[in-house]
């Protein structure tokens, strides 16, 4: 701070003036500047879009058993047994199978394999047939 006492012809106001200045320009680099660029908001719904359609997928997925059909076991899904609209999923090693019903009933040549039987609680057992 230059020494005022010295020299007579120094003006107290500059010398106020110029430390509000500098005061202000240094307030002044500290402040964040105002958001100028209107599609930042945009950028910000696509980050909740991109959130929201990976949750529903996930959310998918696992609704739908997907995850059951990564194993390495095989099995058969059956969904709405006895219905009209009843899909069979069957996984032998790394083939799918996929099969829907229909109302048409199967007619050929073939042998007895078994019978199966609904139980009052739901369930279907299946009794294979003898040997002959």
């Amino acid at each position: 701070m230059p020494d005022t006492s010295t020299n007579p012809g120094f003006d107290q106001r500059l010398l106020l003036d110029g430390l509000r200045l500098r005061r202000l320009k240094r307030v002044q680099r500290y402040e964040a500047e105002p958001d100028s660029d209107p599609l930042s908001n945009l950028a910000n719904l696509f980050d909740v879009a991109m959130v929201f359609a990976v949750a529903l997928m996930v959310a998918l997925v696992s609704y739908l058993q997907v995850p059951a059909l990564l194993r390495e076991s095989d099995y058969t899904i059956i969904t709405n047994p006895g219905t009209p609209d009843m899909e069979i999923v069957v996984k032998e090693g790394e083939e799918i199978k996929h099969y829907e019903a229909s109302e048409s009933t199967g007619a050929g040549q073939g042998e007895l394999l078994g019978q199966a039987y609904r139980l009052p609680d739901g369930r279907v057992v299946y009794v294979p047939a003898e040997e002959e």
